[in-house]
């Protein structure tokens, strides 16, 4: 039955993540919505339940970015839940234009949110994912990474911990670039090291889609003239909120694991070393493929290291 399945979902409270604790209330599910602003989550939790008339949804405190955080956060949901079934990584930080920013951790924001926050956060719930018969994890990724053009080119890890915090040549674009297709190579290692504990691990590439007007206003004056004219061409938060609950629930995908999948729950596949222009173009344009950068395990290997380096992870044991 639904009602045993426990799904936690991290930014839960607008958006693609709002979307999804739906569509999972609805089913059925015991939704757990990991979120940083409980005021406003708080209200989302009330309505999600009022709609579904589950009320088998709860709201737990977490911010991504903090990993301090996101061990209470972990501590407390093992206190309340004997198990977990399903865990969407879907908070993310993306608000162009900003300068650099340090988490509480004193690692560049944009990373710490959408690499080494959920990074961490899969480690500390291993064991409560192998006490499910179908565990599953789904990282969301972005159509940013279709970016990563140069299969010779390396993600800049020396810059994520404040070594050149006051350079004018920052930019917040390509270091949410960078840490999406971190995230994405850590799905396919994480994949193949969680393989054992029968944990299927897989990535959708998120293309887009409509803000709300709290959302947009995040937005320095530049960007959201550009988020709005976008918004015109993307689709609802519901789109891939139904993506999420085929690939976390669905017999399609039950022995899915390593995965890069597009808006349409098809796998993606790497492009070729070398692409000519057409495909580089179809790889640009498309949703079938992506770069061949993310598949080349000494890239893997060394987002894995630095990121165990970084949350102190080493191997399935979290150091004190």
């Amino acid at each position: 039955m639904n009602s045993e399945k426990v799904v936690i979902i991290t930014g839960a409270n607008s958006g693609i993540g709002k979307a999804a604790a739906f569509k999972f209330a609805k089913q059925g599910f015991t939704v757990i919505m990991a979120c940083r602003n409980m005021e406003i989550s708080r209200r989302v939790q009330g309505e999600i339940i009022k709609a579904t008339q589950n009320h088998r949804v709860n709201l737990l405190k977490l911010d991504v970015s903090s990993f301090e955080s996101v061990r209470q956060f972990c501590l407390e949901f093992k206190k309340q839940y004997e198990k977990l079934d399903i865990l969407i990584h879907n908070a993310a930080y993306a608000n162009h234009g900003e300068k650099y920013r340090l988490s509480a951790d004193q690692i560049e924001l944009t990373f710490a949110t959408n690499t080494f926050g959920p990074f961490l956060m899969s480690h500390l719930l291993i064991d409560w994912l192998k006490k499910s018969d179908d565990p599953r994890i789904l990282h969301a990724s972005s159509n940013i990474v279709k970016h990563f053009f140069d299969p010779k080119k390396e993600i800049e890890v020396t810059n994520l911990r404040g070594e050149d915090k006051e350079s004018k040549t920052f930019s917040l674009y390509n270091m949410y670039r960078n840490s999406k297709m971190a995230l994405v190579m850590l799905t396919f290692k994480m994949a193949e090291e969680f393989a054992n504990d029968g944990i299927k691990v897989n990535a959708i590439q998120i293309n887009g889609a409509t803000m709300s007007k709290e959302t947009l206003q995040k937005f320095k004056p530049g960007w959201r003239m550009i988020a709005r004219i976008q918004n015109l061409f993307f689709a609802p938060p519901e789109k891939f909120a139904d993506c999420y609950f085929e690939i976390c629930t669905s017999d399609q995908f039950k022995n899915v694991t390593g995965k890069l999948l597009n808006d349409k729950n098809q796998i993606i596949n790497p492009t070729v070393a070398n692409a000519n222009v057409k495909t580089q173009m179809k790889q640009l344009f498309g949703s079938t493929l992506y770069p061949v950068y993310a598949d080349n395990k000494d890239n893997q290997n060394k987002i894995w290291e630095l990121s165990s380096e970084i949350t102190k992870v080493n191997g399935h044991t979290i150091i004190p």
